[in-house]
């Protein structure tokens, strides 16, 4: 880090600097785990009942934390440490669908910020009402896609509808899509120029200084396949339509792999769901308090931690699962 050669190389910097970061990281947590297991050997040696209890309590929780360890050990596919890109889309359920997923992009938002991660808003479209359309985050962190890609698919809602005078349970459906983000695109995804349609407009929100009089958001149509993307949090131009392509060649890598897995299929004569349809999980508000993972049958009762993005323990199992 400290060759000049490295500091005129922004990328090669960067990555140097997460890979020391790991490092120091690893080895405050070792040091830390080998603490733990002195204080319990002690407090083994000297009998003392209180210190033995604090050490059980200290090895337990250790022995949660070793097991997460062991499963990042485990995310080794191609795009894992990637960071990641994550479209939450309202479903069946009107109003209620829209909620729900607003709800939806608060849990995620805090899942991210719990771990360290930096979440960025990159696209938003507002419900009539209340809630939202559909959002797109971007999430920066280590192992981002790694984990999130075990919430892709179909969550289900019930609960007493906020929206119904009559007061009755609604049942509500918003789906999750999740992609890597792919820093070197252009070496992965081919996208010809004359295959792209690349409209700018001027960005909607909440107000700013830029907001309706520069045409700083980006849209652009991939002709071939019909995807569109847009990204217009960014006051740059340039870097809404950076984050635009990063999405799009990610949407495109994503339908490439589910080709690959539906050729697969095909060979092994089975069946293979590859879309995004399947519901993959329940979150339960009334008559009782449950989520429930349909995968894996992990289930909790405390719905509101679930909501403020307490989710590691669905995730975790679903990766053991399919490992």
């Amino acid at each position: 880090m400290q060759s000049p050669e490295v500091w005129s190389d922004k990328n090669l910097s960067s990555k140097l600097g997460g890979e020391i970061k790991e490092i120091k990281d690893n080895l405050d947590m070792l040091k830390r785990w080998a603490s733990i297991l002195d204080d319990a050997e002690a407090a083994l040696e000297i009998q003392d009942g209180e210190l033995t209890l604090e050490s059980e309590t200290a090895l337990n929780a250790l022995a949660k934390e070793i097991d997460s360890f062991e499963l990042r050990q485990m995310l080794s596919g191609e795009y894992d440490e990637a960071d990641a890109i994550l479209t939450i889309n309202s479903g069946a359920g009107g109003t209620d669908a829209q909620d729900w997923a607003s709800m939806l992009l608060r849990m995620y938002t805090r899942w991210a910020e719990k771990r360290g991660w930096k979440v960025e808003l990159l696209d938003k479209l507002d419900g009539e009402e209340a809630g939202i359309k559909s959002a797109t985050i971007k999430i920066i962190g280590k192992y981002a896609f790694g984990y999130a890609k075990a919430e892709k698919g179909v969550h289900r809602l019930v609960r007493i509808s906020p929206f119904n005078a009559n007061g009755k349970r609604q049942t509500s459906f918003a789906s999750l899509e999740v992609m890597p983000i792919i820093q070197d695109y252009e070496k992965t995804i081919q996208i010809p120029p004359e295959d792209l349609e690349i409209d700018t407009m001027r960005s909607g929100g909440a107000g700013g200084q830029n907001v309706n009089k520069v045409e700083t958001a980006v849209r652009i149509l991939h002709k071939p396949t019909g995807i569109v993307v847009k990204c217009q949090q960014e006051r740059s131009q340039l870097q809404n339509k950076e984050n635009a392509m990063q999405m799009l060649a990610a949407k495109l890598l994503a339908m490439r792999q589910a080709e690959h897995e539906k050729k697969l299929a095909e060979i092994k004569g089975e069946s293979m769901d590859i879309n995004f349809g399947s519901q993959i999980r329940s979150y339960v508000f009334h008559p009782y308090k449950m989520v429930k993972d349909h995968r894996t049958n992990f289930e909790v009762g405390n719905v509101d931690a679930v909501m403020d993005g307490d989710i590691d323990g669905f995730i975790e199992e679903y990766l053991r699962k399919v490992r």
